[in-house]
């Protein structure tokens, strides 16, 4: 797995999502931000989070999808519950996971952070898999970017988000960095 000269992660599948934009010129890329997501709310598997991220997602298909109609949002990574990863933004462009959020007295975590949205819910373990392909990723994006902080979207924007959730295990997934 290497990052390429576009800032793709070589090796995994790749999406490419429309919505992302460029970062500010000069702007280091220093927070990782860990998000959950399943698309209907506890489904795991199917190609709706997919097909959100590219903007095609049929928002009639399901009655949860009405109120994501017109929704704008990526991430740069995907993992899955079996471990596969989907990457939909290159790292050198701005994602758009974070929204409104801050970070250490920083507003717009989107500027200067990558964000990687692994499959599950707030009441669902994640599995080894996960947890396996999330540590090598991160240790690859850590060789390639000044990554000096890695948090959860709930520590980010506290008044709206819980994920990664309580089932999180931050405690292993830090020790195996």
């Amino acid at each position: 797995m290497k990052i390429d000269a576009q800032s793709w992660l070589t090796g995994v599948r790749r999406r490419t999502s429309p919505n992302c934009d460029r970062r500010a010129p000069g702007t280091k890329i220093s927070l990782l931000v860990i998000h959950n997501i399943s698309l209907p709310p506890g489904e795991f598997g199917g190609d709706s989070i997919e097909r959100l991220f590219t903007n095609t997602l049929d928002c009639d298909a399901h009655p949860y999808f009405d109120r994501l109609r017109g929704l704008k949002v990526s991430a740069h990574f995907l993992i899955r519950r079996d471990g596969g990863i989907t990457q939909f933004v290159p790292c050198n462009l701005r994602a758009w996971h974070a929204g409104v959020s801050e970070w250490r007295g920083r507003s717009r975590c989107n500027d200067f952070s990558l964000g990687i949205e692994l499959e599950g819910t707030d009441d669902t373990p994640f599995t080894d898999a996960q947890y396996v392909a999330l540590i090598r990723l991160t240790r690859r994006l850590r060789r390639r970017y000044p990554l000096t902080d890695i948090t959860g979207h709930s520590d980010i924007a506290p008044s709206r988000k819980t994920d990664p959730g309580p089932f999180f295990d931050w405690d292993r997934f830090r020790a195996s960095l």
